[in-house]
């Protein structure tokens, strides 16, 4: 099979796992109804999924006047992710099922030290292993920026910096891996979890998980930027002697998660209008353990000072972890749905 034949048989079996995964069931007919994909094409990949247990045979409909049409059924825990999440303080993970339901989650102790690259490895392997051969896909999420898969700029965790950890974990696992900085999944995952339909623009704001990031998303797309370096808030410059990284150091509050500071806020407010003139976003989302209602409208008030009231996006407030754990779910699900058979 040449690579142009390999590449459309990517494309048909991934347009049937979509409707599947959508659907649950389908018939021969409705998938080349739907696909407008060939009768002998589609009964080719069926049987071939179904001898792989991806789909199983569960009788035959009700006759609508000609011949009962056989079902398929999508065997949704035939193949399993794992998504990774590192965190300055510890790891989480999520273990799903190709219908994106939530088959196990956990945590362990933080990977983000010297031997960090050991420690991850050796806690994925305990996880791989317990699953035995069912997880098919592997997702981590990095508080870092990462350019095609590698991390090029960590400053906190010198032992992740320049590390491939994609060639790393393909090789050692034998697993197709995504790896994506911390807030653009996080924007990922909020867009989908709340099945936007539209192409909306957002920013997801972070200023005290892992240090100040932002996510974009502009008409439905993630912004990485040409150097993958979209979304480092803390290099815009505020003040005359102080960017947004300086202006918003926490030295007097450490520890704590909500924004209470006066400077925090005035460097927030500067840091919305900015997002505004360049971008200007349906919605800004916030941390919910960073922010509150009060924090929001004074934020809306201070805004309002550096830029025309009527421009300001909705400010909301999301759960960061739930939203960036969904964000990396949806990418091991889509290596998932383009896995060959």
């Amino acid at each position: 099979m040449n690579e142009t034949e390999k590449s459309l048989d990517k494309e048909i079996l991934s347009s049937i796992r979509q409707v599947m995964f959508k659907n649950g069931s389908a018939t021969k007919g409705e998938l080349r109804d739907t696909l407008d994909i060939s009768f002998p094409t589609i009964s080719k990949f069926l049987s071939r999924m179904e001898k792989n247990e991806e789909v199983v045979s569960v009788g035959l409909d009700e006759s609508s006047g000609g011949r009962r049409a056989k079902r398929y059924l999508y065997n949704h825990d035939c193949m399993l992710g794992l998504a990774i999440i590192l965190e300055r303080d510890k790891v989480n993970y999520l273990i799903f099922n190709c219908a994106g339901e939530v088959k196990e989650e956990g945590k362990g102790p933080s990977v983000l030290t010297d031997d960090g690259l050991s420690s991850l490895t050796t806690f994925i392997e305990e996880i791989i292993t317990t699953h035995s051969s069912k997880i098919k896909s592997l997702a981590i999420g990095v508080p870092g920026s990462v350019n095609n898969d590698r991390i090029f700029y960590i400053p906190d965790y010198k032992s992740f910096q320049n590390v491939d950890l994609k060639g790393h974990f393909e090789d050692y696992f034998s697993l197709p891996v995504v790896i994506e900085n911390d807030m653009n999944a996080a924007v990922l995952g909020f867009y989908y979890h709340r099945r936007m339909k539209d192409n909306r623009s957002l920013v997801y704001l972070n200023v005290s998980h892992n240090g100040q990031g932002a996510g974009f998303m502009i008409n439905g797309d993630v912004v990485r930027g040409s150097t993958f370096f979209a979304g480092e808030i803390s290099f815009v410059p505020q003040y005359s002697d102080r960017n947004f990284g300086q202006a918003f150091e926490k030295k007097a509050s450490f520890g704590k998660k909500l924004i209470y500071e006066n400077k925090q806020i005035d460097a927030i407010s500067r840091l919305v209008a900015s997002f505004v003139a360049i971008i200007n976003p349906h919605t800004i989302i916030f941390c919910s353990d960073e922010m509150n209602q009060r924090l929001v409208k004074e934020i809306n008030r201070i805004s309002s000072t550096y830029i025309p009231s009527e421009h300001l996006p909705e400010i909301v407030m999301s759960n960061w972890r739930q939203d960036y754990l969904f964000g990396l779910r949806k990418l091991g699900l889509d290596l998932i749905m383009n896995r060959p058979i």
